[in-house]
C-alpha cells in the first residue's frame, strides 16, 4: 500500500519559505532579465519578455500567498489580506516611470507604500513571538526580524525623502529607488525564511520544517 501524506495541504510555514524565496529572487531577476538598467523594479513593468513577467507574476503570486495566509492572530490575518490587496495594486496600476503615465493616479506608490509598512509590522509581530520564546535560537529569529524590519523603514523613509526633495538624492545616486527597493525586498524575505523556520543555525531540531509531506 502506497504512503499517504500527512499534511493534505500546505501549511503557514511553507508559505512563509515560498513567500521568501519570491520576495528576495524579485529584484535580482527582474535586473537579470531587463534590457536596460531598471531605475525603479516597478519599470521592469514596460519591459518587454521576461523581466515584466516575473514582476507581474511574482505580485500575484506574493498575494496570493498573502490572501491564503491567515497567521497567528487576527492582526496578522486582517494585515495579510491588504497587504495581499496592495501587491495586486503595484502589479496592476504601473508606476509613472519614465515617459509612462500612471493608468490611475498614487495608485502603485499608495499600494507600494502600504505593502512595505505591513511587511513592518509582521516583522514586528514575529519578533514579539520569537522574543516571547526565550531560548537562543528564538532569540536569533528576534534579532533577525528586528534588523530586518528596521532595514524595511529606512529603505522606504529614503525613498519617500527624495520623493519629498525632488529627487535631490536620487540625483547623486544613481538608480536609488531600485536599491532601495531591492534591499527592503532582500529584507522581507529573510525575515519571511527565518519564520518558515526551514534554516537549521537559528531553529531548534524540534521546530524545523520538513519539506516532505509524509513527515
Amino acid at each position: 500500500m502506497k504512503q499517504k501524506p500527512i499534511r493534505l495541504e500546505i501549511d503557514h510555514h511553507t508559505i512563509k519559505l515560498i513567500i521568501g524565496v519570491i520576495a528576495i529572487s524579485l529584484a535580482i531577476l527582474t535586473s537579470v532579465f531587463s534590457k536596460t538598467p531598471l531605475e525603479s523594479i516597478s519599470a521592469s513593468y514596460y519591459e518587454e519578455g521576461w523581466s515584466s513577467n516575473i514582476f507581474v507574476g511574482f505580485l500575484f503570486a506574493i498575494s496570493a500567498f498573502l490572501l491564503a495566509y491567515h497567521g497567528r492572530s487576527t492582526f496578522e490575518m486582517v494585515i495579510s489580506k491588504i497587504a495581499a490587496v496592495s501587491a495586486l495594486g503595484v502589479a496592476m496600476f504601473p508606476c509613472s516611470c519614465g515617459c509612462h503615465q500612471e493608468i490611475i493616479p498614487y495608485v502603485h506608490y499608495v499600494s507600494a507604500t502600504i505593502m512595505f509598512l505591513i511587511l513592518v509590522a509582521f516583522c514586528y509581530s514575529f519578533f514579539k513571538r520569537a522574543h516571547g520564546k526565550g531560548h537562543t535560537h528564538a532569540v536569533i529569529r528576534a534579532s533577525i526580524y528586528a534588523i530586518c524590519g528596521f532595514v524595511i523603514l529606512v529603505a522606504i523613509a529614503i525613498i519617500g525623502l527624495d520623493s519629498i526633495l525632488d529627487g535631490a538624492i536620487s540625483t547623486s545616486f544613481s538608480r536609488l529607488t531600485f536599491y532601495c527597493e531591492t534591499v527592503a525586498l532582500i529584507a522581507f524575505g529573510i525575515a519571511w525564511l527565518t519564520a518558515s523556520r526551514i534554516l537549521p543555525l537559528i531553529t531548534n531540531k524540534e521546530e524545523r520544517l520538513s519539506l516532505s509531506p509524509f513527515k
